[in-house]
């Protein structure tokens, strides 16, 4: 693996996580930290999916 790819891998799995912590901030399954303006807001569901989603897509980038 080249170190682009290896670089890309990291960013990737980084990006996918704070995803997935806006979605589940936004659903209100992750109430951390107690003063995020996320909590609870569908919009953040949104959002976090779709930061997610291009997280997964640097991940696959990065493996193939």
């Amino acid at each position: 693996m080249s170190g682009v790819k290896a670089l890309a891998l990291v960013a990737g799995v980084l990006i996918l996580a704070f995803g997935l912590l806006f979605a589940g901030q936004g659903a209100g399954l992750i109430m951390w930290p107690a003063s995020s303006f996320m909590l609870k807001q569908g919009s953040w569901v949104l959002y976090g999916a779709i930061v997610a989603l291009a997280g997964a897509g640097l991940i696959w980038w990065a493996r193939r």
